[in-house]
Order: C-alpha cells, then structure tokens, then sequence
C-alpha cells in the first residue's frame, strides 16, 4: 500500500497551525511559514523529486547552506525554544521535571514523525541525520534539559526504525505518529563502574526458551523514572542487543539519580533482576551494528552541545556589549573580546565536525571516525564554553539570575553519557 506523503506531511502542518498556543506564544508566523514550506516539500516528496543543490560557484569547495524545508525547520523550532523552552527552564531545573503542558505541545510540533518511515506513517527517508541534528541543535538554543527530554520520543522512534525487524517497525512505529502518541520511551544504556565501556555492556542477556532474562544495572537513564519502556542495552550470546522493555515488569527497580545537570530529564538508576522479555522484543533489523548506535547516540550530544553553547555565545556577546565598566562596554576590554571570540571559533569548529559526520552517515559512508572526533571536541570544548560563559559574567554567572550557570551545569554532561539519545 502506497503512503500518501503529502497528505502525512499536511496533517501534521495542520494540527500545528490549528493550535491556539501558538498564538499566546507569538509563534503564528513562523508556524505559518513551515506550513507553506512544508507543502511545497511534501509535493515534491509525492512526486518523487529530489532537492537539487545550490550549483557551486567556481571559486568554493564545498556548499553548507540548508535547505530551505531545513531552514524553516530551524527558524520555527528555535522560536520554540526561545519562547516556550527556555521560559520554562529555571522551574523545570528546579522541580527537577517537564511541565505536563510541554509534552503536548512538543507533541503537537510532531518531532517523532521523523524518526518514523513513510510506510508507518512518518516523514523520515533515508536522509534525516542532519535534519534530526538540526532538531537538537535548535531546540538547545532554549535549554539543553528540555530538549534532551523531548528528543527522548523522536530517538526511540530512530531505534525502532533503524533497528528494528519489519515486524516490529509495523508493530510499534504507527503508535508515534497517533493523535495519542506513542508511550514515553527511556533509553537505558549508559552502566556503574569505573572506566565502563558502553561497547561491552555488563548487562546480560540470557536465552530461556522464548524469551531473554535481563541483569545488570543501568544509570543516567534520561528520562528513566516517568518512561513506560526501556530500550536496554545488553549482551546477549552472540554480542551486544537492543531490548524494549516494558518498565513495569517483574524484577525492575527504578530509583531517582540526582546529578549536576540535566535536572528536568528525571534522571534514573535502573536495577534488572531476572527480568523476562519476549524474544520478539529484541530489536532484530537485519545487519544490527551496535557501534553505529553508539555513534548515532554520540551525535545526539552533540548536537545539544552545539545548540546550548550557541546559545551560551549569544547570551554572552549581548551581555558584554551591554555592561558597562570604567564608562565603556566590557566587550572594549581585549581579554574580554578574546574570550568571546574564542567561544565562536570553537564553536563553528564543533558545528561543522557534527555536521560532517551526520552527512557521512547520511551518504551510508563509514562515520565511526567522524563521529568520534565529533564526540572529542564537543566534549572537551562545550565544557569550556559553559566556564568562559560564567566567568565572562562574572559574579553574575554564578547566581541563578542569569541561565550561563545552568547551561556549564548541563554542558559538562556530554563527557560523561552515552546512549541516551539516538539521531
């Protein structure tokens, strides 16, 4: 049966223009503009056309510019996350979760439908790590928390998809795109230990019959208190798998796990005790490669690295501009200009090595290297973004007056999890 694209593309425009938030938000505009946008794409996606890239001039190597169904995507969604978002942040971060009326709303933006194939209904095609990307990137403009939480939908849809059997694409994928949405979904990958290698998960996997029965411990499970299922990383016999867990079954504890950042994600530590799963629960696609999931979670981070320290680089530029020390701007000072500077250099050096492997692994080229080095910088530098971002505030960056505090809070995350995302 053929997929009508157009019309799926349409109906999800279309509940979002229709809603009244919007309006209160002063979000109509460009909501309208994906709307317009997002017509036009979806025609050429019925027709079976492909987007034909700006020609080069003689004198450049290589283009950078976005399409324009991905620039709308990124104008409308950083307007959500500047106006909506990062209101919302200061509370989340201190009730330690995500306002109920942000879940419906960031539903109504339809995110998942592209973690889900055309033939369930979805919008992804075989190119959507960028665009995907560029979701995280925009959304982390208004907090990194947040937007790592309403990602947690849009990357389970991503496993199932990229991971899953046919039959088990067609069983869980429709749930996503449904006016209900599908159940909140936890990624339980990252384990305790010193030195714990995510490549060789501790928890196993042991074949009983027709089912598996699941041991270990998993923490930093983002998410992981409010999830209905678990995607659990374990090793099976034959090497590392993937498991939807059903979170109330038998033999699972979940407790909270405070942490430095990431407050509003409801971090968890998961405990699994001889907990039993259906042998059709293990994500069975053909040609699995537990790396390229780990490589994908990787650009995730990223990606809300990128778009948190974006946003940490224009809140300092405007800061420094406008404070005033000795009768002139704290920007005139050379060690103040130089910080500032530095911040944009590493982070366009960070955009573009994401980018670059997002764009391998859209060709389906090798981009375990790429996804790396990625993964390196963006840990290393986003960590230091969020350190010059307080201390070009100076007193002011270590009060809660200002939002710098809590994006170094949350930067320093990305060093430190694995797999609690997947673009």
């Amino acid at each position: 049966m053929t997929v009508d694209v157009q019309g799926q593309a349409l109906s999800v425009l279309s509940k979002l223009a229709q809603a009244d938030w919007p309006d209160r938000l002063k979000l109509r505009k460009p909501f309208e503009r994906l709307v317009y946008s997002g017509s036009r794409a979806s025609f050429r996606l019925a027709a079976g056309k492909k987007r034909t890239p700006r020609p080069a001039a003689a004198d450049e190597l290589f283009d950078l510019s976005l399409s324009d169904e991905q620039q709308m995507l990124v104008e409308m969604l950083q307007g959500f996350a500047l106006d909506v978002l990062r209101p919302l942040a200061h509370e989340a971060d201190a009730q330690a979760r995500v306002p109920a009326a942000l879940h419906s709303q960031a539903h109504e933006l339809g995110l998942a439908h592209y973690g889900v194939g055309e033939a369930q209904g979805g919008l992804a095609g075989a190119r959507t790590v960028l665009s995907n990307a560029l979701i995280g990137e925009s959304l982390a403009r208004g907090d990194f928390s947040l937007a790592a939480a309403l990602l947690l939908p849009l990357s389970a849809a991503n496993c199932i998809r990229r991971w899953g059997s046919p039959a088990q694409q067609a069983a869980w994928l429709p749930a996503f795109v449904s006016e209900a949405g599908a159940q909140p979904f936890a990624l339980a990958v990252g384990e305790p230990g010193v030195l714990s290698d995510p490549r060789g998960p501790a928890t196993r996997a042991r074949k009983r019959g027709k089912a598996y029965l699941l041991d270990g411990e998993k923490v930093l499970v983002l998410g992981g208190l409010e999830a209905s299922r678990l995607i659990v990383s374990a090793q099976a016999g034959d090497g590392p798998a993937l498991f939807i867990v059903d979170a109330a079954s038998k033999g699972i504890g979940r407790r909270a796990e405070p942490a430095m950042g990431l407050k509003a994600c409801g971090l968890a530590r998961i405990q699994l005790k001889g907990v039993k799963v259906p042998s059709e629960c293990r994500l069975a696609g053909a040609g699995f490669d537990f790396q390229a999931f780990l490589d994908h979670s990787a650009l995730a981070f990223c990606a809300l690295a990128v778009g948190t320290a974006q946003a940490a680089l224009d809140y300092v530029t405007s800061y420094c501009n406008e404070r005033q020390a000795f009768g002139e701007p704290i920007s005139h000072r050379q060690g103040v200009a130089f910080m500032v500077a530095d911040i944009a250099i590493e982070l366009d050096a960070m955009r573009l090595l994401l980018w670059r492997a997002c764009a391998r692994a859209e060709a389906g080229l090798p981009f375990r290297r790429e996804a790396y080095l990625a993964r390196l910088l963006c840990a290393e530098k986003a960590m230091k973004i969020g350190s010059d971002a307080v201390q070009l505030l100076g007193g002011h960056g270590f009060t809660q007056e200002h939002p710098v505090e809590r994006w170094y809070r949350d930067l320093r995350s990305v060093a430190v999890l694995a797999g609690g995302l997947h673009l």
